[in-house]
């Protein structure tokens, strides 16, 4: 919805898909989301606030997209509870962008059903920088919930 002047609220995306979690990139350019048009729920990335081709950023499931602070990564979570990354670079027009392969970071333990549907919104967070993440996890354990902060953890090959 217009901040300013008329406050009549549009539609991002209008499919007879069930389009759900945006995420809107820092520049303001581009919108993430998850789709089930594959039948599956998937990450596509679309020109904000549009008109543009929406472009297919996970290949075998994905939800909850994230920006990295920089714009030049997207986070999604995959349908096989890893949590990924894919490199993006915005074209020298401005007007497409650039997807590098999705490589899995880690494994996520997360709400039965709350990847797909994203009822219960992003469940997990990234630092500014990109190399840290707050993910709200499934345990084991019956216990009182607790906070459990991982720190200088390194994906395998990255150092």
């Amino acid at each position: 919805m217009p901040v300013d002047g008329v406050r009549t609220p549009i539609a991002l995306v209008r499919t007879r898909f069930d389009d759900r979690m945006p995420s809107v990139s820092p520049d303001g350019r581009w919108l993430a989301f998850a789709s089930d048009e594959s039948g599956q729920s998937e990450v596509y990335v679309q020109m904000f606030p549009g008109p543009g081709e929406r472009v297919r950023v996970s290949t075998m499931g994905g939800a909850q997209p994230e920006w990295r602070q920089d714009g030049r990564g997207l986070f999604f979570v995959g349908l096989d509870d890893r949590l990924m990354t894919v490199p993006v670079q915005a074209s020298t027009d401005g007007r497409s962008l650039e997807l590098g392969e999705a490589t899995p970071l880690f494994p996520v333990r997360i709400f039965n059903g709350a990847v797909q549907t994203g009822g219960l919104g992003s469940q997990y967070v990234v630092s500014p920088d990109g190399q840290r993440f707050l993910v709200v996890s499934l345990t084991d354990d019956a216990s009182p919930s607790q906070i459990t902060p991982i720190e200088n953890w390194w994906p395998t090959g990255t150092r």
